[in-house]
Formats: structure tokens, C-alpha cells, sequence
């Protein structure tokens, strides 16, 4: 800390000291600042508590208790009553200052994540940005809203410069290695290094880390290596060249670490440094998901109330803002971006399906906003494939569950790690007889049965030499772990119809009876069943499958093969809880957004065959050859249609010879006959 931010820090603690006891705001509005006064204070605390090493020779009980301090307020069974809930907010200060205080304490919350990496500086603006905000209470018992609207605003430009250019530097800088250096010099036996990052540490990331520790070396380098070996097959398979790449992204959840220790040796045989930086708890750098390492989710509906708080300041000079700094520090560093090689997920699944409450106290985006936050998506998705090309960058992903899964959970994780482990090369060989007769098609339909009101037809790309080229690619288990799809990207004029889901789970929120309508290959129509109010439901998929944009396209076409982890999720009962990672090679998925090749199209790739996969264009991603802002969308959210919801998936040729390739959720083609097998666990 440097002399002027310990001033300026020792200053604004005392001022908020002496809050707790004044009298100086209106009764109505008191209890909001003394609770976010004494939560600031709890925070100082801590802080002086790692500053002085005090915080580390707690024991993992004192750790705990610490922990839970921290975050009490926004649990469920408080969050009624908590300033974070703007329904409560809006209830005791009324809809404009409970919608802008509720919004103000949930940025000072992020103070729990910056005393525990030491970042003096932002502790100090967001306590002088309450500071100020409480000053203007002071002078008038209730100050123009617009006023506070400003401060708000010129809060969040002001330190775009701050807050947006260390999370650009934080993505691409192996220096910045907070997380790094508590997987690689803490005792992971002992527990209570898990409450060293600050974030939240629920049962599931304990129960995780003890169940690893349970776990021989063998296993733990066997679920290593097939993570990091599916990254570099992924440069292999992809033809890119690893070795000019110095970095990797880690991603993961808390308790994890006994696996990404092993990971990050591996990834330094292959001269790769480790990138691990947190998921953004600051409204200014927020994404759409979770995008860096994490820890337990204290209560979903807190997350998801706040999602849109940006709405508050979000205009088209911030937006203009954020992307200035954003280049500004991508350039100052531009040859740590080209570095970085690209993410590798380890993620983790099994927590109860959230379906969100809908409150009309939650700030919302008007339409220009919505337009605007497309807007800056585009322009960073284009500024980041600048600094690191696409056509360069690879990733892998791989699932794994948690112990909320239930009470079976060592039973699935052993699945779970049977199924990221399958022999690619015999998938390989079944997927491709499904490729040779998808390839002889004109289009494919796809129809649902048993009140599943999918009818979709899905035009192909047409072969111009059948002998070396082809539509689709036999995915096996480099990429996207476990093995199990083939999928294209479909030609967007001529695909037309329903694609009906009864129940589906999409970036950890769950959808009843997700329907999306198509023409052309363009979404015309959606909605779900998961709100009484038919325009809530609208606004559901609008903001969190559409993403804000007004249509999106049918990026992919797939069809999953993994009938083994089909059984396996039968069996334990937890279809709802798996990732789409897993969910998708479960039955044909539909991507809507951007293509699978999105950003590096012109990149040849070539199936085991050696035939080249020439479907990686659609008539929207081509656009990009004339004008970048109108080819790519930055999201793709893949759809499964399960095989008990199936009726038939068939490929219609040419001369109109129907070729079927599922009926009645098995499959029928010739050399495909062990997809099958598993299904007879089920009888």
C-alpha cells in the first residue's frame, strides 16, 4: 500500500467508524448505513488480520467461522431480510434508493475478495464511494436521486481504468498468482486453505477436497492427465502450434486443487504457465458467466437479482469507456495476450437445478441498454480475437460432480470419471459410419414424441467432392470431455420448425418447457413455462438465452452418442443436475449463437479419416468478410433434446430417400449396434 492509498484508506475507516453511532441521516435510511457500516468494519478486520499472518494460524474451524461471518447476510435463510435483496431494499427505503443502496451494498460486498488479495485500492474507492453517498444523506433528508445516480456513474467510469485494465491484466499474466500460489504451497490435507482466496466455502467444496484427498495418486493423475492431454489434442487435432504459447487458463471450482496441482505440472511439460484469475465479483467487470476460478454459491437468487445492476450507469460513453482501457492495457501488453494458448475448465456439477424467483424490484436494462451491452460484447469479443487469435487458441473442458448430488456421490464420481476416460478411438470408428450416411444428406429432421413437440428440419452443407470432404465432425474426447458427438454447422436457409425441451438446464439455470421456433435457420419465436406471466417467461430466454439480441442463429447441429452416460444419469436419477458438457452427448443438441469454429473458420480441420470438415460457415458467421460487428454474437448455448423425448432422427438425401439414423432413441445404423448396449441396463 502505497503512503498516499494508507491515508486515504485510514481516513475512510474512521469516517465509518463513526457512523455507527450518528444520527445525522433520516431514521428511514439509518439501518441501511449503520448495517453496511458494520459490515466494512468486519471487513477492516479481516483484512488487518491477513496483513499481520493472525488469519493463518487460525485452524480450519476458526477459518470457517470467519468465513461464514463474511457472508451470512446474503444466505438464504437471511436474504429476506438483507439490504442485498432489493426486494427488502425497495420494501424499507422505497423502489429508487432501495433499487441504488441495494446495488451499493452489493458492490462494497466484493470488499471480502480485495482484503483477502490485498487490494488497498479498491477497498479504499468503494468505501469512498459509500462515504459519499451516506454525505448527501446527511445534507438532505432525501438528496435528488439523479444526484446519487450520478455519483454511482462517475464512480464506475472514473475506475474503469482501475477495475477493467488489472481483470484484462489478470487473464493474460501469469505474475498475477494469487490463486497459484495457494494450489502450489498450501498442505492441501489441511482444509482450511480453502478459506484463504476469501470466496465462499460451502459443504460441497469441503466434501470435494476431503474426497480427493481420499483419492490414490493414481486416480488423481489419471484425472490430470486426461484434462491436460485433451488440451494439447486439441492443438493437435485442431493443427495449431502449441509451442509458440506460453500460458493456459485454469478454471475451476474450490476444492478441486489436489487435481489442478497436478494439472499445472503437466501443463509446464508442455511450457504452458499457469493463468488462474477469479470470477469477477465487481459490477464493472461482471461477464455473462462464470469465466475464472470460484468458490461456493452462498444463494443463487442473490446472483441473479444483481445481474443487470450495470443498468444503474450503463450508457453508451461507459460503454465507449470500458473498451478504450480495454485496448489501452491489451496493447501495453500484447505480446503476454498472443501468449496465452486459451482455457482449460474443470468444472463441477451436481448442485440442486436453480429456477429463478422473478422481482420487479431487481434493476433491469431498458432496450437501448440491452442494445448497448450487444454492442460492447461484440466490440471485446473482436478487440479479444485481435490480441488473441482465435485461429491460435485452443481449450478443453472437462466435469466433474459434487456431493450435493446425493448420497451416492463417491458411486457417480467414479462414473463420472469411467465416462471421461472412454476409448475415443472406438468411438471414433462407430461415429463415423453415422458421419458416411450424414454426409449422402440434403437435410435431417428432427422429431420428438410423447408430448415433446420437437419438429425440426436442418439443412446440410452440400459436398462438392464426397471423397475428401465432409459435413460433419467426429468428435472424440480432446476438446470437449467426455467423447461422444458428431456435430456441423448447419446452413442456415431452409431450416425450419420447433424445438421443444420439457426440462433443461442451461448456465445454472433451469427451463420448463423451453420451445424455440426457427426459420431460416434464425430464432422467430421462444418461450418457456417456468413463470405464470407469459412476457416474463419471454424476457427469461430473451436475456439469458438470447443473450439481449433481437435473433440469433442455429450455430449447431449435433448428434450425441454417449448412451453410456445416458444410462449412467438414469440410473442415479440426476439428468436434471448434469452440465450441458455431459447432456450434450446425450441425444442430438442444438447450439444457437455463434458456430463451433466461431473466430477461426478459415482454419482447416480434418477428421481421423482425413477428410476436411468444410461446414464450419454459416450465412451469418461469412459476414465477418465484410463486416466483423455482424458475424459473431459471443455466446453459444447448446440445447439437448434427450433420447426418451425422441421419435426418429433421420437424414433425407436428394432423390428423397429417407435414411434413418435414431428411432425411438436407439440407433439404427449399420456399425452403431454398441451404442445400444448400455440401454439394457435400463430394462
Amino acid at each position: 500500500m502505497t503512503e498516499q492509498i494508507k491515508e486515504r484508506y485510514e481516513l475512510a475507516i474512521d469516517r465509518i467508524a463513526r457512523m455507527k453511532t450518528e444520527e445525522t441521516v433520516s431514521e428511514k435510511y439509518r439501518g441501511f448505513f449503520r448495517k453496511t457500516a458494520e459490515f466494512i468494519l468486519e471487513i477492516d478486520r479481516v483484512r488487518n488480520m491477513i496483513e499481520d499472518g493472525s488469519f493463518a494460524s487460525l485452524s480450519e474451524e476458526e477459518k470457517k467461522e470467519e468465513n461464514k461471518k463474511l457472508y451470512a447476510d446474503i444466505l438464504i435463510d437471511q436474504y429476506e431480510h438483507s439490504y442485498a435483496n432489493p426486494a427488502y431494499a425497495v420494501c424499507m427505503m422505497g423502489e429508487e434508493y432501495g433499487k441504488l443502496l441495494s446495488f451499493l451494498y452489493t458492490e462494497i460486498r466484493g470488499e471480502i475478495i480485495y482484503a483477502f488479495e490485498k487490494k488497498d485500492l479498491y477497498l479504499t474507492v468503494c468505501n469512498e464511494l459509500f462515504i459519499e453517498i451516506y454525505n448527501c444523506f446527511e445534507t438532505e433528508e432525501e438528496p435528488p436521486y439523479e444526484e446519487l445516480k450520478e455519483i454511482v456513474y462517475w464512480y464506475a467510469s472514473d475506475y474503469a481504468d482501475v477495475f477493467v485494465a488489472d481483470r484484462v491484466k489478470e487473464q493474460i499474466d501469469p505474475d498475477c498468482d494469487f490463486a497459484t500460489r495457494i494450489i502450489m504451497n498450501s498442505d492441501l490435507s489441511d482444509l482450511s486453505y480453502l478459506y484463504d482466496y476469501g470466496e465462499y466455502v460451502s459443504d460441497n467444496e469441503r466434501k470435494t477436497a476431503m474426497h480427493l484427498n481420499r483419492l490414490s495418486e493414481e486416480v488423481i493423475c489419471k484425472m490430470a492427465d486426461t484434462y491436460t492431454e485433451g488440451y494439447r489434442m486439441c492443438f493437435v487435432n485442431g493443427r495449431k502450434d502449441l509451442s509458440k504459447k506460453k500460458t493456459v487458463n485454469i478454471r475451476y471450482l474450490l476444492g478441486f486443487e489436489r487435481v489442478i496441482r497436478k494439472s499445472i505440472e503437466n501443463f509446464e511439460k508442455m511450457g504452458l504457465k499457469p493463468v488462474i484469475f477469479r470470477n469477477s465479483v465487481s459490477v464493472l467487470t461482471k461477464g455473462k458467466n462464470r469465466t475464472g476460478y470460484y468458490g461456493g454459491t452462498a444463494n443463487s437468487q442473490y446472483e441473479y437479482d444483481h445481474r443487470l445492476d450495470q443498468g444503474l450507469f450503463l450508457d453508451k460513453k461507459f460503454v465507449e469507456r470500458k473498451l478504450e482501457v480495454m485496448k489501452s492495457t491489451y496493447e501495453n501488453h500484447k505480446e503476454l495476450a498472443r501468449g496465452l494458448a486459451g482455457p482449460a475448465v474443470l468444472e463441477a456439477f451436481g448442485d440442486i437445478p436453480f429456477a429463478p424467483v422473478s422481482k420487479p424490484e431487481n434493476v433491469s436494462f431498458t432496450k437501448k441498454q440491452e442494445q448497448l451491452e450487444v454492442l460492447y460484447g461484440g466490440k471485446a469479443g473482436q478487440m479479444t480475437n485481435e490480441y488473441i487469435p482465435g485461429d491460435e487458441r485452443g481449450f478443453t473442458i472437462i466435469s466433474y460432480p459434487l456431493p450435493s448430488i446425493g448420497e451416492r456421490y463417491e458411486e457417480i464420481f467414479n462414473e463420472v470419471i469411467k465416462i471421461n476416460t472412454l476409448d475415443s478411438n472406438l468411438y471414433g470408428k462407430i461415429q463415423q459410419h453415422i458421419i458416411d450416411v450424414l454426409d449422402r444428406g440434403e437435410y435431417v429432421h428432427v422429431e420428438g414424441k410423447d408430448g415433446n413437440r420437437t419438429n425440426l428440419d436442418i439443412q446440410l452443407y452440400k459436398l462438392q467432392d464426397p471423397s475428401k470432404e465432409t459435413i460433419f465432425e467426429n468428435c472424440v474426447a480432446d476438446c470437449n470431455i467426455p467423447v461422444g458427438e458428431v456435430f456441423t454447422s448447419p446452413v442456415l436457409k431452409g431450416t425450419n420448425g420447433t424445438l421443444h425441451v420439457s426440462k433443461v438446464f442451461l448456465h445454472e439455470l433451469q427451463y420448463q418447457n423451453l420451445e424455440v421456433t426457427f426459420e431460416d435457420g434464425m430464432i422467430k419465436d421462444y418461450t418457456c413455462t417456468n413463470f405464470e406471466n407469459e412476457e416474463e417467461n419471454k424476457k427469461y430466454v430473451f436475456s439469458n438465452v438470447l443473450y439481449n439480441h433481437d435473433t440469433l442463429p442455429i450455430g449447431e447441429f449435433a448428434i450425441g452418442t454417449n448412451t453410456t452416460a445416458y444410462v449412467m444419469a438414469q440410473k442415479y436419477g440426476i439428468e436434471d443436475k448434469l452440465p450441458i458438457l455431459i447432456a450434450e452427448k446425450m441425444g442430438p443438441h442444438f447450439a444457437v449463437g455463434d458456430t463451433c469454429y466461431s473466430w477461426s473458420e478459415d482454419v482447416k480441420v480434418y477428421n481421423p479419416d482425413g477428410k476436411e470438415i468444410v461446414a464450419r460457415d454459416n450465412e451469418v458467421s461469412v459476414l465477418r468478410r465484410e463486416d466483423v460487428s455482424k458475424a459473431y454474437f459471443q455466446c453459444h448455448t447448446d440445447i439437448t433434446l434427450p433420447y426418451e423425448e425422441l421419435r426418429e432422427i433421420s437424414v433425407i438425401t436428394k432423390d428423397r430417400e429417407k435414411l434413418m439414423i435414431l428411432e425411438d432413441g436407439k440407433f439404427v445404423v449399420p456399425g452403431t449396434e454398441e451404442l445400444n448396449e448400455p440401454f439394457k441396463e435400463l430394462n
